[in-house]
Order: C-alpha cells, then sequence, then structure tokens
C-alpha cells in the first residue's frame, strides 16, 4: 500500500508539473484564437505567464486591432488597445470574506479611438466591446481594477491638420464592486482617477453602486489649468481658428438614480488669445472668421477676472436628457457683466437633491440675483 500511494503521489506531481509547463502555451493559444476571431477586431498577445499559487496568469505584450468599418479584411494600422502587461488574479482580500471574485492589473495601457466616416456612435461601440473581451479573458466577476500611467488618446486623421488628443499619466483604481450594499450605505463601490494633459490636471471622484439595475452614482471632475496653446490642432481643424494663449477649465456633479439624474458642465476660459487679423496665415474669410470669434469672447468676457464661462445644467432621465440651453446663455452674460463663476466644484449635487425642483425664480431674479455664485 504504501508502495502504491508513493507511485500515486508521484503520477500527480508528475501530471501537476506537466500541467504546469504547458499551461502557459494552452492558455497563450486560447487567447490568441479569442483575439483572433473577434468580428470586429483583432490582435495578438506575445507570451502568458502563470502563477498557479497565487490564482493568476499575466499577459505580456498585448496588442488589438480594430478592422474598418465595412467589416472587410483591412486593419486600421493604429492599435485600437496596446498594454505590455495585464495581471488577471483572484481576489484574495474577498475570498477571505467568502467571495470568488476577480482583481485586474493594468500597467501603461493605450487606448486610441480613431474617428472615421462612420455613423455609429463608435467611442460607445468601442469601450462595450473591450469590456466584453476583458470578461472573456477574466471568467469571474472584477471586484477590484487598477489602471496605471494609462494613455487615451483621440485621433482624427480625416481633418485638416491632423488631430490627436490624449489624456496621459492616467491612473485609475475601483474597489468593492461586487460587494452587495450595505444597509445605510446605498453607494458601497468607490472609482478614483487623476491624469495629466496639456500642462493641466484632471480628477475624478465617483461613489456608486455597481450591483444595481440602473446607473446609481455621486461623482465630481475636474480638468484644471489646460493650456489652449496645445489643442491648436483641434482648434483650426473643428473651429477654424487657433490661440495665442488660454487656460482652459471645467468643472462638473452629477448623481443618479432610480433613471433619473442630474448635475451640471462648468467650463471656464481664462486669458484667452485668439489669432487674428494675421494676413500670412489664411484667407480673408479664416482672418474675418478669427477676427469675429475674437471679438465674441472679449464681448462677453468678465474684464475683472480676465474669464470667459457659463454653467450648463443637465437633468431629467437618461433617456430624455434635459439640457437648460437658455440659463447656460444667460448666465455667460451674468458672468461677463455681473459676478464671475467661482473657478471649482459646487459640491451642489447628490443623491439626495436629484429629484427637487429648482425655485422657480423670476427669469432675470434668479440669473441676477445677488448673492455669491459657487
Amino acid at each position: 500500500m504504501r508502495k502504491k500511494t508513493i507511485i500515486s503521489l508521484g503520477i500527480v506531481v508528475f501530471l501537476l508539473l506537466l500541467l504546469r509547463l504547458f499551461l502557459p502555451s494552452i492558455v497563450l493559444h486560447f487567447v490568441n484564437k479569442e483575439l483572433k476571431d473577434m468580428e470586429e477586431y483583432t490582435g495578438h498577445v506575445e507570451d502568458i505567464d502563470i502563477a498557479l499559487i497565487r490564482g493568476a496568469y499575466v499577459i505580456d505584450g498585448i496588442e488589438i486591432l480594430k478592422r474598418d468599418t465595412n467589416k472587410t479584411a483591412a486593419i486600421d494600422t493604429v492599435p485600437f488597445f496596446s498594454c505590455p502587461k495585464i495581471d488577471l488574479s483572484i481576489h484574495w482580500k474577498a475570498l477571505f470574506q467568502g467571495k470568488v471574485v476577480g482583481e485586474l492589473l493594468v500597467d501603461q495601457p493605450k487606448l486610441n479611438f480613431v474617428h472615421t466616416p462612420s455613423v455609429e456612435p463608435e467611442v460607445k461601440q468601442d469601450t462595450s466591446d473591450l469590456r466584453g473581451l476583458i470578461r472573456d479573458l477574466m471568467p469571474l466577476d472584477i471586484n477590484r481594477f487598477e489602471i496605471n500611467q494609462a494613455e487615451v488618446h483621440y485621433i482624427d486623421n480625416l481633418s485638416s491638420p491632423k488631430v490627436d488628443v490624449f489624456i496621459k499619466d492616467l491612473n485609475i483604481l475601483a474597489t468593492h464592486l461586487t460587494n452587495d450594499s450595505v444597509e445605510g450605505d446605498s453607494l458601497p463601490s468607490s472609482l478614483n482617477a487623476n491624469g495629466r494633459a496639456y500642462d493641466g490636471v484632471f480628477n475624478l471622484d465617483v461613489k456608486l453602486n455597481a450591483l444595481a439595475d440602473q446607473p446609481t452614482f455621486d461623482m465630481s471632475a475636474a480638468f484644471e489649468n489646460v493650456n489652449l496653446v496645445g489643442l491648436n490642432d483641434f482648434l483650426r481643424a473643428y473651429g477654424n481658428f487657433d490661440v495665442k494663449k488660454g487656460e482652459f477649465n471645467v468643472f462638473t456633479e452629477f448623481a443618479a438614480k432610480e433613471g433619473v439624474f442630474k448635475g451640471y458642465v462648468k467650463p471656464l476660459i481664462k486669458d484667452l488669445d485668439v489669432v487674428q487679423w494675421n494676413k500670412e496665415e489664411g484667407n480673408v474669410l479664416q482672418i474675418l472668421w478669427e477676427t469675429l470669434v475674437a471679438g465674441a469672447a472679449e464681448l462677453f468676457e468678465n474684464q475683472k477676472e480676465d474669464q470667459l464661462g457659463s454653467k450648463i445644467t443637465i437633468e431629467n432621465t437618461f433617456e430624455n436628457p434635459n439640457i437648460h440651453t437658455g440659463q447656460a446663455i444667460m448666465i455667460i452674460l451674468r458672468n461677463a457683466f455681473v459676478q464671475a463663476l467661482r473657478p471649482s466644484i459646487e459640491q451642489s449635487i447628490d443623491l439626495g437633491n436629484i429629484e427637487e425642483e429648482e425655485a422657480k425664480s423670476g427669469f432675470l431674479e434668479g440669473i441676477f440675483k445677488g448673492e455669491s455664485e459657487k
């Protein structure tokens, strides 16, 4: 019996070693087959490492390319997604709490949204397909994911000049994505992000219920001190003007519950100087247009703060959003001639007030009243 036991244990150990030896190649073949067989995309992985002790596998050198919009064999030369390392593992902290869930760590990924003439909402489709791929690669529900030093680009090679707008050094951390809601805490999950672009800084804070049937969250975000000179290609391509100097800021808050949401977007531009009256730069129509843009900016600018800005309120349901355009125009006038908007997040939106109706004051009283604007 002892001899049979030793032989049996030896066979088991040998099979485990054999499995450990060939498992990375088996998984690599499976992943590359999944990438190759995708309808809208194709891709390749260089190598896969298996860590059985911690229940993980590491994808090294993944690249995903997008097929053209006509679903032919043509492939976009700009990778849709590339990353030197992705670590997919069991989330041991949650496992000790009785939940078998996964953890995702992504180092230095690069995501490119390339504009094409397609009439479909490509960005929405791309992000949806990417989530689907992650579900295929990670069979467990993801409870925690971390993204380090990411880059996100919007590229338009069809515009003149060509456009490449980006955010770099993007770090994202999301936790408790599969935890059941705790009584008294309707937003048990969290997502925090920060990044940099054009000398500016980006910050995002979100509290959410990831398990809710409808979007349930409370978020605030800010993009501050963005140098508009770095966006001149974008401004020329889509606005037909460029700037000598200028600083862009945007502040936003949104909250949502049971299909209803409420929030605002507050864009502010400081020290704007639009290029104008340069005969060597363009034709007469271009010069006139840039002069008109510069004149309008000067007219609606708060002279004391050298600031152009507004606040756009958006609310109602996701199926039927209501954008208060008239209010935004009046706030432009108030910022210019009465009191400058404060360059900060207002802390005025949360789950407790998304269903509250705004006070029905007079047309001018509500906009031009003398109380301090946040």
